[in-house]
């Protein structure tokens, strides 16, 4: 077994039991069941047989109101026949709020009641409950048949969309939708492995340079082995923390009301082309493997742990601007912002995927772009393993330009 072997498993396995990869993946879970169970959480404090909960109809029009409102588990409609008492039944708590209706010129007018101003939340359902019935009460205004209302409901329309200046049809908005949520969750996973696992190795070799082990473990090893195992074990950790997580993923979506949230998932999904989950996922492993890299390398710059946030710095300041251009593109991806942080290795990652999800792009730029961040890589890993036999064992002190001014001075 060859010694780079050895250390990778060692590490691999030293890095499984840890505290900190238990705990931090404990919390992820813990954090992606609350956010999936949310609504069944939130109904375990909720009281639904509560008065609170039920909004009075006072209904002027004559018609049917249990055909236009539709009870939720938050919300129950009951209609009553005055408006006379209403003022002191809010005050006691009997109905949350009120509702007259009443027409007007073949529209349903709808005015709202309540003790204390409405939430914001509350307003919105009963003004969309309301906008459904007015809707559904304009129809009926028409005497028509049931099939021409089932038409008449059923409206719509069949999307497509055709570029002249491409050979193939653009995206329909769906696919774009689909497209930038994909992304959105591929730039949120890169972000949480980048800062969680920048910070790891960067520890973990400036604490094996401040305690002096390094130096001893170097006279058996090679500073570029030694270097390889901690980049290549801290990434198997690191995709082993996403797969565990992802299955989580998997399975509480497929348990959630029946299947019914992954069922959507998959209809999310079922969007997006192969090349896109190819790509997405290149630019994922790379862009890990491009701040493991540097982790280790700014890890090798220290003369101790302490140091070690002074030197992250740099790169935390990069991921984090990267995660808030992608989060500024949500809204528009075709921004001059985007198309530059798409193409730069240490942004492309998270900008580049949303940029294929949510435009008409061809192939070109995202090849070019996983080009380049490809060469990055490769340039900086070769680089790096450079650096690093002549700073793993120079200790100096100040900032990360004076430090890398040492080394050199001192090795050259």
């Amino acid at each position: 077994m060859s010694k780079f072997t050895l250390l990778l498993k060692q590490l691999y396995k030293q890095k499984l039991k840890s505290k900190a990869f238990l705990l931090s993946t404990g919390f992820y879970l813990v954090l992606i069941s609350g956010f999936i169970f949310w609504s069944d959480i939130k109904a375990l404090f909720n009281d639904s047989d509560s008065a609170a909960d039920v909004v009075a109809v006072y209904n002027q029009t004559g018609a049917n109101i249990e055909e236009y409102f539709t009870d939720t588990t938050d919300m129950e409609f009951k209609e009553i026949n005055s408006l006379d008492k209403i003022e002191g039944a809010l005050e006691d708590g009997d109905y949350l709020a009120a509702i007259e209706l009443s027409d007007v010129e073949g529209k349903l007018a709808a005015q709202f009641y309540s003790y204390e101003p409405l939430k914001f939340s509350l307003q919105q359902d009963l003004t969309t409950q309301v906008e459904t019935a007015g809707q559904l009460y304009a129809i009926s205004q028409m005497n028509l048949s049931a099939e021409q209302t089932k038409l008449l409901m059923d409206t719509t329309p069949i999307i497509s969309m055709k570029a002249f200046n491409n050979e193939e049809s653009g995206k329909t908005a769906d696919e774009k939708m689909a497209g930038m949520l994909g992304s959105y969750a591929a730039g949120i996973i890169i972000y949480i492995i980048v800062i969680s696992f920048l910070s790891i190795i960067t520890t973990d070799v400036a604490s094996e340079k401040g305690s002096r082990a390094l130096e001893m473990l170097l006279v058996s090893v090679k500073p570029e082995t030694h270097f390889k195992s901690k980049v290549f074990g801290t990434f198997l950790v690191a995709i082993t923390q996403l797969v565990v997580l992802i299955g989580a993923v998997l399975l509480l979506t497929s348990l959630k009301d029946g299947g019914e949230l992954w069922s959507k998932i998959t209809d999310y999904l079922n969007e997006l082309s192969a090349s896109y989950y190819i790509f997405v996922v290149a630019f994922l492993i790379l862009s890990i493997l491009l701040y493991l890299i540097i982790g280790a390398l700014f890890g090798s710059l220290v003369s101790k742990v302490e140091e070690s946030s002074q030197v992250m710095m740099p790169a935390m300041i990069v991921i984090i601007a990267a995660f808030y251009v992608m989060i500024a593109g949500m809204n528009n991806p075709d921004t001059i912002l985007i198309k530059i942080f798409s193409y730069i290795p240490f942004t492309s990652g998270m900008v580049m995927p949303m940029r294929m999800g949510g435009t008409d792009i061809s192939i070109v730029p995202p090849l070019i772009s996983l080009a380049v961040l490809a060469v990055t890589v490769a340039a900086l890993y070769y680089i790096s393993i450079t650096f690093y036999k002549r700073s793993v064992l120079t200790y100096s002190t100040g900032g990360v330009i004076q430090k890398i001014k040492t080394v050199l001075k001192v090795t050259t």
